[in-house]
Protein backbone atom coordinates (compact mmCIF):
# COMPACT_ATOMS: atom_id res chain seq x y z
CA UNK A 1 0.00 0.00 0.00
CA UNK A 2 2.13 2.83 -1.50
CA UNK A 3 0.33 5.50 0.98
CA UNK A 4 0.16 3.60 4.11
CA UNK A 5 2.97 2.74 6.84
CA UNK A 6 3.11 -0.35 7.78
CA UNK A 7 3.07 0.26 12.11
CA UNK A 8 0.98 -0.16 15.10
CA UNK A 9 -0.78 1.86 17.20
CA UNK A 10 -0.42 3.09 20.89
CA UNK A 11 1.90 0.18 20.65
CA UNK A 12 -0.55 -2.58 19.48
CA UNK A 13 -0.33 -4.88 16.23
CA UNK A 14 -1.91 -4.20 13.31
CA UNK A 15 -2.17 -7.81 12.60
CA UNK A 16 0.17 -6.87 9.61
CA UNK A 17 -2.41 -4.76 7.48
CA UNK A 18 -2.01 -1.16 7.28
CA UNK A 19 -5.64 -0.42 6.75
CA UNK A 20 -6.68 -1.90 9.59
CA UNK A 21 -4.08 0.34 10.89
CA UNK A 22 -4.76 3.64 8.76
CA UNK A 23 -8.98 2.63 9.54
CA UNK A 24 -8.28 2.53 13.46
CA UNK A 25 -6.20 5.95 13.37
CA UNK A 26 -8.90 7.57 11.73
CA UNK A 27 -11.64 5.97 14.34
CA UNK A 28 -9.75 8.82 16.76
CA UNK A 29 -11.18 8.68 20.57
CA UNK A 30 -13.48 6.42 19.76
CA UNK A 31 -10.90 3.04 19.22
CA UNK A 32 -9.49 3.79 23.00
CA UNK A 33 -12.85 4.31 24.60
CA UNK A 34 -13.26 0.62 23.01
CA UNK A 35 -10.45 -1.23 23.91
CA UNK A 36 -9.97 0.68 27.24
CA UNK A 37 -13.50 0.55 28.25
CA UNK A 38 -14.03 0.48 32.32
CA UNK A 39 -15.76 -2.87 31.37
CA UNK A 40 -12.58 -4.20 29.95
CA UNK A 41 -10.17 -3.04 33.06
CA UNK A 42 -12.81 -4.92 35.17
CA UNK A 43 -12.27 -7.87 33.40
CA UNK A 44 -8.73 -7.49 33.71
CA UNK A 45 -8.28 -6.72 37.62
CA UNK A 46 -11.48 -8.93 38.08
CA UNK A 47 -13.14 -6.30 39.40
CA UNK A 48 -16.17 -6.66 37.04
CA UNK A 49 -18.88 -8.41 39.30
CA UNK A 50 -20.21 -11.81 38.28
CA UNK A 51 -23.64 -10.65 37.38
CA UNK A 52 -22.41 -7.83 34.96
CA UNK A 53 -20.39 -10.65 33.41
CA UNK A 54 -23.09 -13.20 32.90
CA UNK A 55 -25.96 -10.60 31.56
CA UNK A 56 -22.32 -9.70 28.94
CA UNK A 57 -22.22 -13.78 27.96
CA UNK A 58 -25.96 -13.81 27.49
CA UNK A 59 -26.31 -10.78 25.29
CA UNK A 60 -22.94 -11.85 23.76
CA UNK A 61 -24.79 -14.63 22.53
CA UNK A 62 -27.79 -12.97 20.92
CA UNK A 63 -24.93 -11.02 19.29
CA UNK A 64 -22.77 -13.98 17.46
CA UNK A 65 -26.31 -15.50 15.86
CA UNK A 66 -26.28 -11.83 14.36
CA UNK A 67 -22.76 -11.49 14.06
CA UNK A 68 -22.84 -15.30 12.13
CA UNK A 69 -25.90 -13.98 9.68
CA UNK A 70 -23.96 -10.77 8.66
CA UNK A 71 -20.77 -13.19 7.67
CA UNK A 72 -23.41 -15.22 5.98
CA UNK A 73 -24.74 -12.08 3.69
CA UNK A 74 -20.42 -11.50 3.42
CA UNK A 75 -20.91 -15.20 1.77
CA UNK A 76 -23.60 -13.61 -0.89
CA UNK A 77 -21.85 -9.99 -1.35
CA UNK A 78 -18.30 -12.18 -1.91
CA UNK A 79 -16.86 -11.98 -5.81
CA UNK A 80 -14.43 -14.58 -5.15
CA UNK A 81 -14.65 -18.16 -4.27
CA UNK A 82 -11.85 -17.42 -1.72
CA UNK A 83 -14.06 -14.41 -0.26
CA UNK A 84 -16.90 -17.36 0.05
CA UNK A 85 -14.68 -19.83 1.38
CA UNK A 86 -13.73 -17.28 4.14
CA UNK A 87 -16.79 -16.51 5.06
CA UNK A 88 -18.66 -19.70 5.42
CA UNK A 89 -15.77 -21.00 7.10
CA UNK A 90 -16.18 -17.63 9.20
CA UNK A 91 -20.15 -18.91 9.97
CA UNK A 92 -18.99 -22.59 11.20
CA UNK A 93 -16.48 -21.07 13.52
CA UNK A 94 -19.18 -18.88 15.09
CA UNK A 95 -21.98 -21.24 15.20
CA UNK A 96 -20.15 -24.44 16.18
CA UNK A 97 -17.54 -23.36 18.09
CA UNK A 98 -17.86 -19.81 19.77
CA UNK A 99 -21.80 -20.06 20.82
CA UNK A 100 -20.68 -23.91 21.89
CA UNK A 101 -18.14 -22.33 24.40
CA UNK A 102 -20.97 -19.25 25.49
CA UNK A 103 -23.12 -22.29 26.33
CA UNK A 104 -21.24 -24.35 28.25
CA UNK A 105 -20.15 -21.18 30.76
CA UNK A 106 -23.40 -20.21 30.94
CA UNK A 107 -24.25 -23.87 31.98
CA UNK A 108 -21.64 -23.62 34.68
CA UNK A 109 -24.00 -20.37 35.87
CA UNK A 110 -27.39 -22.07 35.68
CA UNK A 111 -28.42 -20.53 32.27
CA UNK A 112 -29.56 -23.17 29.91
CA UNK A 113 -29.19 -23.05 26.16
CA UNK A 114 -32.98 -22.47 25.92
CA UNK A 115 -33.09 -19.74 28.02
CA UNK A 116 -30.19 -18.35 26.21
CA UNK A 117 -32.25 -18.68 23.07
CA UNK A 118 -34.77 -16.71 24.70
CA UNK A 119 -32.84 -13.98 25.96
CA UNK A 120 -34.43 -10.55 25.40
CA UNK A 121 -32.47 -8.55 23.27
CA UNK A 122 -30.57 -5.20 24.47
CA UNK A 123 -31.17 -2.26 22.95
CA UNK A 124 -27.79 -1.69 22.05
CA UNK A 125 -27.28 -5.31 21.09
CA UNK A 126 -30.09 -5.00 18.16
CA UNK A 127 -28.43 -1.24 17.31
CA UNK A 128 -25.32 -3.11 17.02
CA UNK A 129 -25.97 -6.00 15.16
CA UNK A 130 -28.64 -4.90 12.73
CA UNK A 131 -26.17 -1.65 11.72
CA UNK A 132 -23.54 -4.45 10.56
CA UNK A 133 -26.27 -6.27 8.80
CA UNK A 134 -27.38 -3.44 6.87
CA UNK A 135 -24.07 -2.61 6.19
CA UNK A 136 -23.45 -4.96 3.85
CA UNK A 137 -27.71 -5.03 2.77
CA UNK A 138 -26.75 -1.45 1.52
CA UNK A 139 -23.52 -1.83 0.32
CA UNK A 140 -20.46 -4.56 -1.51
CA UNK A 141 -18.24 -7.06 0.75
CA UNK A 142 -15.75 -4.02 1.85
CA UNK A 143 -18.75 -2.05 3.11
CA UNK A 144 -19.67 -5.52 5.44
CA UNK A 145 -15.94 -6.26 5.87
CA UNK A 146 -15.43 -2.69 7.26
CA UNK A 147 -18.12 -2.98 9.47
CA UNK A 148 -17.30 -6.64 10.50
CA UNK A 149 -13.62 -5.35 11.47
CA UNK A 150 -13.99 -3.85 14.73
CA UNK A 151 -15.55 -6.85 16.42
CA UNK A 152 -12.75 -9.54 15.29
CA UNK A 153 -9.85 -7.43 15.48
CA UNK A 154 -10.51 -5.26 18.64
CA UNK A 155 -11.19 -8.47 21.03
CA UNK A 156 -7.88 -9.65 19.33
CA UNK A 157 -6.40 -7.25 20.32
CA UNK A 158 -7.87 -6.54 23.74
CA UNK A 159 -6.97 -10.21 24.51
CA UNK A 160 -3.23 -9.69 23.60
CA UNK A 161 -2.97 -6.77 25.75
CA UNK A 162 -4.56 -8.18 28.94
CA UNK A 163 -2.62 -11.37 28.54
CA UNK A 164 0.22 -9.19 29.51
CA UNK A 165 -1.31 -6.59 32.01
CA UNK A 166 -4.20 -8.38 33.70
CA UNK A 167 -3.79 -9.38 37.37
CA UNK A 168 -2.62 -12.99 37.75
CA UNK A 169 -5.83 -13.27 40.35
CA UNK A 170 -8.33 -12.21 38.14
CA UNK A 171 -11.55 -14.61 37.81
CA UNK A 172 -12.04 -13.51 34.28
CA UNK A 173 -8.36 -15.46 33.01
CA UNK A 174 -10.45 -17.89 30.34
CA UNK A 175 -12.01 -15.17 28.59
CA UNK A 176 -8.52 -13.29 28.67
CA UNK A 177 -6.78 -16.66 27.35
CA UNK A 178 -9.65 -17.29 24.80
CA UNK A 179 -9.00 -13.92 23.18
CA UNK A 180 -5.06 -13.46 23.75
CA UNK A 181 -4.77 -17.05 22.63
CA UNK A 182 -3.00 -18.39 19.24
CA UNK A 183 -6.18 -19.79 17.67
CA UNK A 184 -8.13 -16.66 17.71
CA UNK A 185 -4.68 -14.25 17.34
CA UNK A 186 -4.71 -16.32 13.67
CA UNK A 187 -8.17 -15.46 13.18
CA UNK A 188 -7.29 -12.04 13.57
CA UNK A 189 -4.16 -12.04 10.98
CA UNK A 190 -7.03 -14.11 8.36
CA UNK A 191 -9.53 -11.10 8.94
CA UNK A 192 -7.10 -8.31 8.84
CA UNK A 193 -5.62 -9.95 5.39
CA UNK A 194 -9.39 -10.35 4.46
CA UNK A 195 -9.51 -6.46 5.03
CA UNK A 196 -6.24 -6.00 2.98
CA UNK A 197 -6.84 -7.83 -0.29
CA UNK A 198 -10.44 -6.80 -0.22
CA UNK A 199 -9.60 -2.72 -0.08
CA UNK A 200 -6.60 -3.62 -2.90
CA UNK A 201 -9.82 -5.33 -5.18
CA UNK A 202 -11.83 -2.91 -5.03
CA UNK A 203 -9.96 0.38 -4.52
CA UNK A 204 -6.28 0.08 -5.71
CA UNK A 205 -3.01 -0.03 -4.51
CA UNK A 206 -4.20 3.53 -2.73
CA UNK A 207 -7.24 3.60 -0.73
CA UNK A 208 -6.63 6.39 1.11
CA UNK A 209 -6.77 7.98 -2.08
CA UNK A 210 -10.17 6.93 -3.58
CA UNK A 211 -13.21 9.33 -2.64
CA UNK A 212 -14.93 5.78 -1.19
CA UNK A 213 -12.59 5.91 1.47
CA UNK A 214 -13.87 8.32 3.51
CA UNK A 215 -17.64 6.67 3.86
CA UNK A 216 -15.47 3.04 4.50
CA UNK A 217 -13.62 4.88 7.32
CA UNK A 218 -16.88 6.30 8.75
CA UNK A 219 -18.61 2.99 8.56
CA UNK A 220 -15.60 1.48 11.19
CA UNK A 221 -15.94 4.32 13.33
CA UNK A 222 -19.55 3.84 13.58
CA UNK A 223 -18.88 -0.08 14.01
CA UNK A 224 -16.45 1.07 17.00
CA UNK A 225 -18.82 3.20 18.86
CA UNK A 226 -21.20 0.87 18.99
CA UNK A 227 -18.82 -1.73 20.37
CA UNK A 228 -18.53 1.12 23.49
CA UNK A 229 -22.10 0.55 23.72
CA UNK A 230 -22.17 -2.90 23.86
CA UNK A 231 -19.72 -2.53 27.10
CA UNK A 232 -21.52 0.35 28.15
CA UNK A 233 -24.65 -2.43 28.28
CA UNK A 234 -22.33 -4.57 29.77
CA UNK A 235 -21.26 -2.44 32.89
CA UNK A 236 -24.88 -1.43 33.11
CA UNK A 237 -25.99 -4.85 33.70
CA UNK A 238 -30.03 -6.65 33.96
CA UNK A 239 -31.99 -9.39 34.47
CA UNK A 240 -30.56 -12.81 33.76
CA UNK A 241 -32.79 -15.33 31.86
CA UNK A 242 -34.92 -17.26 34.50
CA UNK A 243 -33.01 -20.36 34.72
CA UNK A 244 -29.92 -18.56 36.20
CA UNK A 245 -29.31 -20.07 39.57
Amino acid sequence: MTAMEHKGFDGETDFGSPVFARLRAEAGPAWGAYTNHAFVAGLADGSLPRANFLHYLVQDYVFLHHYARAWALAVVKSETPAEARFAAGTVDALLNTELALHVGVCAEAGISEDALESAAEERENLAYTRYVLESGLTGDFLDLVAALAPCALGYGEIGARLAREASPDTPYRAWIDTYSGKDYQDVCHRVARLLEETAASRLGPDPVAVPRWAFLSKRFRTATELEIGFWDMGLRGGALPESAA
